[in-house]
Parts: C-alpha cells; structure tokens; sequence
C-alpha cells in the first residue's frame, strides 16, 4: 500500500518560483499552490490540518504575506504548520518581524535546491513530531484529571518533560544528515523487542516494564554526541584516519556532558538511563569497547540493550556510500566474529526473534534460486529450510555450498 504525501503549501506571486519549488519538493511531498495571501488562506481554512508546511513569499498582491500570518496567528495555525519564509528580503527589521510571528525559518532567493529540501524537510518532521507528542500529552492529561485531580502537577511535568525532549530531538533532526529518523526508530523498536523479552525469560536482571519503556524512549538519544563532531569527520566518505575516529569516539562522552546538562528537568531514572546509553552503548562485554572499557556486568544493561540493536541496523540497513547486509549474514557475523562482544543472553534471545520474524519472508539463494523461509533451524539459525518457487525444498543446514545472499 502506498503512503499517501503530506501536503507542502507554496504560496509566491511568481508563477517561476512556484514551479521551481514545486520541482524541489515534488519528490516527497503533494505541492499545492496559491499565487496570493488570499487563495493562501481559502487553502488553510479547508486543509489546514492536514498540510506539512507552509512557503510563503513576503511581497504578493491583494494579500501579502504578513497579512498571511495575520491571519494564521487569528487562526491558531502558526503552531500547528510550519511557515518557511522564501524572499528575497535582506531586512534585518522584516525577518525579525517574521520571527515574531512564529515562522519556522527564513530562506532566501535565489533558491538553493538541498538548502530548501533539507530544511523543510526537518521543520516538518520537527513539527511532525511536536503535534503527536503535544496531542498525546494533552490526551494523557485530561483522561488523568478526569479520573484524579489530585494528578494535575504531574501531569504538567510529564508535559514539560516532553517539551524537552522535543527540543532535543529538534537538534538532532536539525544536525544529523547521515542518519535518518528512520534508524533512531528502528533502533528503538529492537531496544524495545528485546527488553521485553529479557524481562520475562532472564527476571534476574530486574527489569520491570517501566523500566524497559523507559529504556527504549532514551535509547532515541545514544548518538545525540554526534551533533559535536565536525562535518568533516563525520561526513567523511572514506576511511577515518586514527586521529579522526578517535574524536568520533567522543561522541559519547560529549553527549553524556550534554544530557548531564538537563538532567535536572528529567526523572531521575529517566535521565540516568538517558546518560549511561548515551556514554556506554560502544562497550563491549569483552572490554575491548569504550570510552571508559568497561566489561561484562560492569556495562549498564541500558547500554549493552541500546548497543545490540545499533549495531544489527547499522549493519542491515542502507547507507548512502553501501546497500545494507543480508541480516542473515549479519547474525552470522554475530554468531562467528562477535559473540564476546555482547552478553550472550542478550545476543542469542536478540539473534533468536529477529530471525524468527524472517519465517514466511522470501529470499534469494546464492545459486540464484527464489523462494521463502519456512522453518528456522535452531541448531544455525542462519540456515534455514526454504521452499523453493518450483514447490521444492532446500535444508541449508544439509547443503553448506548454498546460503541466503539476500531477502527479497
């Protein structure tokens, strides 16, 4: 099934400026035009809610575009749609006066296609996120007040905390260019998989199910260091020198000092999980990892949790300079080069679901050959036994000359 675009408004007076922006965004997003504030505003009174950002020119006739925000501030739209100002208006005075009412951002003609792209595409994801959050917190607070008024402070502070985690989750969107929301997503969609696991199978690690959803909420935080690391370590392309990675390498203590800062404005728990991911998820159980190489138990589950589940989707999933691996040749680089490097609990209950979800999924065979896993083999479990398309069966496990060179 499809995913429907979100809607990106372009309102500008100049037929070219509108067809050149369209062109821009049209990638990712249904562009809809106004060519005046007034054609603007009949757009957003009947789709407001439903549209992801708003570019708006300054100098337009019958309507300009202050009159737009005029009327969007009346409206109580300006915090719910991003508006991006796209002019040629160098004035100090006007883009103060912009900021005043809210707008997002202030970009400048001519157009700069990745300037346009990339900062749109973050104010509203940011924006995105800031209404989901905003509406869950609300929906929180007035189920708790109906049901106990005594609650209400609490409530508040749940509000205020979520406000900063918008903020920092802002920053990252806003810096991070390499990784996508996708991978922090991903990330803590396995932190949470296998948390719960380990809660019921392994008590003894004393997780409880707040904890583990407090584990997987911070866990959306582990690289939130690398905003202090320079574009050119960073986004190097090529190999990091030994001077260069180990600076990469203080993305952890970085962003441990930058939580450490705010912690005052978290639950304890909260921020402590918060701060030992942020600072550990590249220890190793061996105490080969860092910054601090601590080893086994030493290593906050938090982290050993956080670190499993970064690793397994660095690996899986697509990078702009290589395609991902075939997760069945990541879990046999797990079982073969780097079970020390991980609490074995943690890996073989983590290796053990994520191949059990590839039952049923179809695959490509090293000697060419299509068809889908049927059953997984405990004894290797990156040799599964495959139906093949022509109704055949193929036990990798009884034929080590075949292999799953990918899942299709």
């Amino acid at each position: 099934m499809q995913t429907q675009m979100k809607n990106i408004l372009v309102v500008d007076d100049e037929e070219l400026n509108r067809e050149i922006l369209a062109e821009i965004l049209c990638d990712e997003y249904a562009i809809h035009e106004a060519e005046n504030g007034k054609q603007a505003l009949e757009f957003l009174e009947k789709r407001g809610n439903e549209t992801a950002a708003v570019l708006l020119d300054l100098i337009m006739p019958e309507m300009d575009g202050f009159g737009v925000l005029e009327k969007m501030k009346e409206m109580n739209l300006l915090d719910k749609v991003p508006v991006l100002i796209i002019s040629g208006e160098s004035s100090v005075q006007t883009e103060k006066k912009c900021f005043e009412y809210g707008v997002s951002d202030f970009i400048r003609k001519p157009f700069d296609n990745a300037i346009i792209r990339n900062r749109t595409r973050n104010t509203a994801e940011l924006f995105a996120l800031k209404n989901q959050l905003e509406e869950k917190v609300q929906k929180q607070s007035e189920t708790l007040m109906k049901q106990y008024q005594a609650l209400k402070i609490q409530a508040n502070q749940l509000k205020q905390k979520n406000g900063q985690m918008i903020e920092i989750l802002g920053t990252v969107v806003e810096n991070r260019s390499l990784e996508s929301g996708e991978h922090i997503q991903r990330v803590k969609g396995y932190t949470l998989i296998l948390a719960r696991i380990l809660m019921k199978e392994f008590p003894e690690y004393g997780l409880t199910a707040e904890k583990v959803e407090h584990i997987a909420e911070a866990s959306v935080l582990h690289d939130v260091g690398k905003i202090a690391i320079p574009d050119s370590i960073l986004m190097k392309p090529g190999k990091l020198t030994s001077e260069e990675f180990d600076y990469m390498k203080s993305h952890t203590t970085r962003g441990y000092e930058m939580l450490g800062n705010i912690s005052g404005i978290w639950e304890d728990d909260y921020a402590q999980l918060s701060k030992e991911i942020c600072r550990h998820h590249h220890e190793r159980y061996d105490g080969r990892g860092y910054p601090d190489g601590l080893k086994g138990d030493e290593i906050p589950i938090s982290a050993q949790l956080v670190s499993l589940a970064d690793v397994y989707d660095a690996m899986t999933a697509d990078r702009c300079y290589r395609a991902g691996i075939c997760p069945f040749e990541v879990i046999a680089d797990f079982l073969r080069g780097r079970f020390s490097l991980y609490n074995p609990d943690f890996l073989m209950v983590f290796l053990n679901r994520i191949v059990m979800s590839y039952v049923g999924a179809g695959v490509l065979l090293s000697n060419g050959h299509k068809g889908k896993v049927l059953m997984i083999n405990s004894n290797d479990l990156t040799r599964p036994l495959v139906q093949l398309e022509n109704g055949g069966f193929c036990d990798l496990y009884y034929d080590p000359s075949l292999y799953i060179k990918a899942v299709v």
